[in-house]
């Protein structure tokens, strides 16, 4: 299937999770937002949320620094 990972189409399996996305990504979870087409997820839902062909996905990943 293919969704829109931040403006580009990308292919994904289906039935994928928003977790495993990020991790397939090697994005760690507890340091990334994640809105899912329109909608900010909490990261608790990450793992229940469930990506379908045409979805668009947007994550901003936090950086630290010092």
């Amino acid at each position: 299937m293919t969704i829109i990972l931040n403006g580009e189409a990308r292919e994904a399996a289906p039935d994928i999770t928003v977790l495993a996305l990020l991790e397939s990504l090697g994005v760690a979870p507890g340091r990334v937002a994640v809105e899912l087409n329109g909608d900010v997820l909490r990261r608790a839902d990450f793992v229940r949320s469930t990506l379908r062909d045409g979805d668009r996905v947007e994550f901003v990943q936090f950086v630290g620094g010092g």
